[in-house]
């Protein structure tokens, strides 16, 4: 990659990484925060172009065949994508990028893009995890218990991510995160780590 830096961050549903995303966008307010896109509706409050661009399956799968997106996946009968061009643009302009997406997109965006610097979040423990699902009041036991599976098998795939940011303490884990956006974190010295 020339010019800008490509960051990648996932983790487990309840990890923190959207409130760790936005702290860090407020901090660094010229990363530029990935926007992807959807073939779903817009739910209310939602922008193009800000929260999703919105665009119709035959708009999606056409870009599948045309290689257009860095990395795509099928969610609930939706498709969901980071289209290449946004993030070449930006880069090749000097910009450094956040995408902010699942493991499995993540795969596909070391594929294209081998020098991502990647950035796995996790909480300190599985039961403070499911606590923290549990306290949001948003899903049933089940669901609960099915995102559970899911972080298990995510932070299973921990070790093709360059940097985890354990979530413990909130203002250390937003310290540690911004860090490594800004390039003061060791990048070498990490064990797997694809960043310069």
């Amino acid at each position: 990659m020339k010019g800008g830096r490509l960051f990648v961050v996932s983790a487990p549903s309840g990890a923190g990484k959207t409130t760790l995303c936005e702290a860090a966008r407020q901090q660094l307010p010229d990363l530029v925060y990935s926007v992807s896109s959807t073939t779903r509706p817009p739910r209310e409050g939602e922008q193009e172009g800000v929260d999703y661009f919105f665009v119709t399956e035959a708009q999606f799968r056409s870009g599948i065949d045309a290689g257009q997106w860095a990395e795509w996946a099928r969610v609930h009968d939706n498709y969901y994508g980071t289209a290449a061009r946004f993030i070449e643009a930006h880069l090749e302009a000097g910009r450094d990028v956040l995408l902010d997406i699942d493991v499995q997109g993540t795969e596909q965006i070391l594929q294209r893009y081998p020098d991502a610097i990647t950035i796995f979040i996790m909480a300190p423990s599985m039961a403070v995890l499911r606590q923290r699902i549990t306290d949001r009041g948003l899903d049933s036991g089940p669901v609960i218990d099915k995102r559970m599976d899911n972080a298990a098998a995510e932070i299973a795939r921990q070790g093709m991510y360059c940097h985890t940011v354990v979530n413990d303490d909130l203002s250390d884990a937003i310290s540690r995160f911004v860090s490594i956006l800004k390039g003061e974190a060791c990048l070498k010295g990490e064990a797997g780590c694809r960043g310069r």
